[in-house]
């Protein structure tokens, strides 16, 4: 915290009767609500707390030290601020960094974001791994931890949610790909496809790493028919991440059954998800999710291990797989399933981010498989 500046309490309580004393930073006007997850990724606070899928949720940061490199305009997911609210050890309100404009909790308190510091987040993290993820709330304002418990599970739970239109765009749009520092480049044959992409909380850098191969991208809103994307006559589909739980989101599930044999598909985290469904399979809510930026997934295909991001709450349940769909890449902290593609169908998905940001980019390759698959 700057010098001078007072510390004001905050109080972050549990739905299971937890509470910790902490302090607040960003907008201490507001509470936040939501259900309370973990990321253990060590960078990238910024394009974690702008990504749509947190959408609902309070995010703690396993790394203790946050908000020393400030904020830019450039590492930005979305339009929005889309945490509910953030968790954290040390929060710095003194940032260092030759692109930061402003600092992490400016840009909370315009943005109507609370987040709360000072706490063991160690523990907080066992808890949520031995108990699961849970509802909680974050105050600045109400000083009784016996109210915000009651009222953290009055909360909505997340399973049965759909979130996509908070987060979706509300009109189709062409993405138009900018320079930007840092971008990581890809080369293709010169040859472009027309993507469409659904937007169910779409992450910008997945454009970026679309546009990077020659796709030329429209993007739709998560409710647009079958029918309207068809009519464009794209080279492929696009299903994108998002928030929510993937069994709400039906009428997206009953779009992708129409759409499936007509144009390649590729998905990503919800549509990983939503595909999954299309075809018969079940989902099921992880018990604490996977978040963070190291998550080892191996390839079945061939072999090779790949380290990733990750974010999801919900998973496809492998053992209901019908017979078309092979899996093709498995989660190994649980085993969990992390990708299939169609037997016959130019069709597949993954369950993590090949887009990182944050992260690393052993899976950018699945970006090109897209590309390749649309050329054939």
């Amino acid at each position: 915290m700057k010098i001078g500046k007072e510390k004001i309490k905050a109080i972050l309580a549990l739905e299971n009767g937890t509470t910790f004393q902490g302090y607040a930073f960003g907008n201490t006007e507001v509470e936040s609500c939501g259900e309370v997850v973990f990321n253990t990724a060590m960078t990238g606070y910024q394009e974690i707390m702008t990504d749509p899928s947190y959408k609902g949720q309070i995010m703690c940061f396993t790394y203790p030290h946050i908000g020393n490199y400030g904020v830019n305009p450039i590492d930005v997911e979305s339009r929005a601020l889309q945490t509910e609210g953030i968790i954290v050890k040390e929060y710095s309100d003194t940032y260092s960094n030759f692109r930061a404009t402003e600092s992490l909790g400016t840009w909370m308190e315009d943005s109507g974001k609370l987040g709360i510091s000072g706490i063991d987040t160690r523990m907080l993290v066992r808890i949520l791994r031995s108990e699961g993820a849970m509802r909680g709330i974050i105050s600045a304002k109400e000083t009784d931890s016996s109210v915000l418990v009651e009222r953290a599970r009055g909360l909505d739970s997340m399973e049965g949610l759909d979130l996509t239109a908070g987060v979706t765009c509300e009109q189709k749009y062409s993405w138009i790909p900018t320079e930007e520092p840092f971008e990581m480049k890809s080369t293709h044959n010169g040859k472009r496809f027309k993507v469409a992409a659904f937007d169910f909380g779409i992450k910008r850098n997945i454009l970026r790493r679309l546009a990077s191969y020659g796709c030329d991208v429209t993007v739709y809103p998560a409710k647009t028919s079958a029918a309207e994307v068809l009519a464009s006559n794209p080279d492929g589909i696009f299903l994108s991440n998002g928030p929510g739980d993937p069994a709400a989101t039906t009428y997206a599930i009953e779009t992708i059954k129409q759409l499936a044999g007509k144009k390649p598909i590729f998905g990503i985290c919800l549509g990983h998800q939503l595909l999954g469904l299309a075809f018969g399979a079940d989902t099921y809510k992880l018990k604490f999710g996977h978040r963070g930026a190291n998550h080892p997934v191996k390839n079945l295909l061939t072999g090779i291990i790949e380290i990733s991001s990750q974010n999801h709450g919900f998973a496809v349940d492998i053992n209901t797989l019908p017979p078309e769909l092979e899996p093709t890449h498995i989660n190994l902290n649980d085993n969990t399933l992390s990708g299939f593609r169609h037997r016959e169908m130019p069709i597949f998905s993954v369950q993590y981010h090949p887009e990182a940001s944050p992260g690393p980019h052993d899976s950018d390759y699945l970006f090109r498989q897209f590309v390749e698959m649309m050329g054939e």
